[in-house]
């Protein structure tokens, strides 16, 4: 039967208990971890989301009754203790934080007891996912779990404290917005008071943090919520959460500096970690032509070579044949990595398959210097020499190319080479390598719709070089945009905003809007544009990677209370969920009848 816990207050949590109360009478509250009962005394493990405490109960300390009530204790009851702290009878427990302590149980109370759960509540727990979520509420009691909880509300919080001091004022945006397709798709909420109307969810607070800027606010920062109804890959979730800010009267250099401060702050006070200032920068195209990659992991070299102009008239048809496309030939050279099997070598030309290559050269060089290759027959020696000279090969390297399109060869390369630094053990989750990544292409080629799109959003600002580009190279135009990547994440990226309407109608022109098209789409925006608005410039965080990261954590399912999975369900609450004929009849909505699937 569950006990009242009337008259008890708790004196703390239960590793908040020092050695410096010894002696003392504490009441603690939480749930049963583990019980051991010895007989005449009984072992528990008390846990809350501070950590454990050891309780004795011993006959003679508690009353008869209590002593009973003790020996029948499972995991995950939840009880009130009341007892005095002693220095630990048996082995000293180094590995918690009250291991020389225990609390002599004088009296007991159970509030609620327990099934046997599903799973052990456990740190890194075995059990499958798709159980750990269905009861998430269970999950969430796990140590690990808890710290990822409570790292993020610490984030939150510094957060906060440190864009105050920085003279930010956090403002809130709507969430039901008007839909703007522009990048993913929108999540809708039809209206029941305009029926065949529908709001759109917010993907970013992106149109209303620029009206901030033209109402006077110039410095907005807000822990925003987005949503976005995108096929969901393994680190994507339908609903998170971005730190969102935007700056009036600034320029690159400005945004960069106040977000590098900040995360210096940050990472010093959360895992005691000093970042180095400033942090690196590269351009897009130096990013892309040693790591194949926008966000490149740096904990790493293997950085690609481009030899194109060493095989452009050898015999060798894969590699002429690329450049003879307007492609390019590259490679990367995994050290150490001779000796690879054969096997192995199949699997990573597997895998480089899944990233649309049509195959992977490569030369091994075993420890005496003698080369195995699957191209060796199509070239001279001369020419081999000259292709392992351009790789820095030596003795006991594996060198792997890549050749296509370029664009291919980058994203077929960028992945071997993470590929290949987790299999070599070079990714190491306490290093943190901070790079900016800066000047992205303004627009990219879209096959789909056979026209540009804007590669961040059409309000970004081009570098005032490349504006004679616009109608002559558009592809060639550089953005005055600038991602921060951590550890081959991208954590943030932002841009500074286009503030002049001559500019914003030529971009419109670029990505193929009409001036209606554009109107109808981003009108209140224009509108707004048309009476005096500053220059711009913002960055938006994603808070779940960013305490991913810093956590240490797998997936950002390990640091979101409440995630969904792949096809965006929440197997504890069972969302998505039919809803009543008359909750659709009041919207104004009916559903088409799903056809039955046929045997």
């Amino acid at each position: 039967m569950a006990e009242s816990m009337q008259g008890l207050h708790r004196t703390c949590r239960c590793a908040e208990v020092t050695t410096e109360m010894v002696g003392k009478e504490v009441t603690l509250m939480g749930w049963v971890a583990k019980a051991r009962n010895k007989g005449g005394l009984v072992f528990v493990d008390l846990r809350d989301r501070s950590g454990i405490m050891q309780l004795i109960f011993e006959n003679g300390s508690i009353d008869e009754e209590g002593f009973t009530k003790a020996g029948k204790l499972r995991s995950e009851f939840v009880i009130a203790v009341t007892g005095t702290v002693e220095k630990r009878g048996g082995a000293v427990n180094e590995n918690l934080a009250t291991g020389e302590i225990e609390l002599r149980v004088k009296s007991l109370r159970v509030l609620a007891e327990a099934d046997v759960p599903p799973f052990p509540i456990e740190e890194n727990s075995k059990t499958k996912d798709e159980i750990r979520l269905k009861y998430r509420y269970l999950d969430l009691r796990r140590p690990d779990l808890q710290r990822n909880i409570m790292m993020k509300s610490k984030v939150a919080q510094l957060t906060r404290q440190f864009f105050t001091e920085e003279g930010f004022l956090e403002i809130e945006t709507p969430m039901l917005g008007k839909s703007t397709p522009e990048g993913a798709r929108d999540y809708l909420v039809p209206s029941r008071v305009h029926p065949g109307s529908f709001y759109g969810l917010p993907q970013s607070p992106q149109l209303y943090k620029q009206l901030l800027m033209c109402s006077g606010f110039d410095r907005y920062i807000q822990i925003a919520r987005c949503f976005r109804d995108e096929d969901l890959r393994a680190d994507r979730q339908p609903e998170f959460t971005q730190i969102d800010m935007e700056l009036s009267f600034v320029d690159v250099d400005d945004v960069i500096d106040v977000n590098e401060r900040y995360l210096a702050f940050l990472f010093k006070e959360v895992l005691d970690i000093d970042v180095k200032l400033p942090i690196q920068r590269i351009t897009w195209q130096e990013a892309m032509d040693r790591f194949g990659s926008d966000k490149p992991d740096m904990r790493f070299g293997m950085e690609l070579h481009d030899v194109s102009d060493i095989v452009k008239d050898c015999g060798f048809g894969v590699f002429t044949g690329a450049l003879e496309n307007g492609g390019s030939v590259r490679g990367i050279n995994a050290e150490g990595q001779g000796a690879m099997p054969r096997k192995k070598i199949d699997k990573l030309v597997e895998f480089v398959k899944g990233y649309g290559a049509k195959g992977l050269a490569y030369i091994a060089i075993a420890e005496d210097g003698t080369r195995k290759s699957s191209f060796a027959k199509f070239m001279t020696d001369e020419e081999m020499d000259a292709l392992v000279k351009a790789m820095d090969g030596k003795a006991g390297d594996l060198l792997l190319f890549a050749a296509d399109r370029t664009k291919l060869v980058y994203d077929v390369l960028g992945a071997l080479r993470l590929e290949l630094a987790k299999q070599m053990d070079l990714l190491d989750k306490n290093e943190y390598r901070f790079v900016w990544v800066t000047e992205f292409p303004l627009l990219e080629w879209s096959e789909e719709e056979n026209r540009f799109t804007a590669m961040h959003h059409p309000f970004t600002m081009l570098m005032e070089e490349d504006l004679p580009l616009l109608d002559t190279d558009p592809g060639k135009v550089r953005a005055k945009a600038y991602d921060i990547v951590l550890n081959g994440n991208e954590i943030g990226g932002g841009s500074v905003r286009i503030h002049q309407d001559d500019i914003q109608e030529r971009m419109f022109e670029a990505l193929g809007f009409t001036k209606e098209a554009a109107h109808e789409q981003f009108g209140f925006l224009l509108d707004a544009f048309k009476y005096g608005v500053p220059p711009h410039a913002g960055l938006a965080y994603g808070l779940d990677r960013l305490v991913m990261l810093m956590a240490k954590a797998d997936t950002i399912r390990d640091v979101i209370a409440f995630p969904k999975v792949k096809d965006a369900s929440c197997l504890m609450t069972q969302s998505p969920s039919q809803v009543s004929e008359a909750q659709l009849h009041e919207l104004g909505l009916d559903l088409e009848p799903q056809k039955e699937e046929e045997e």
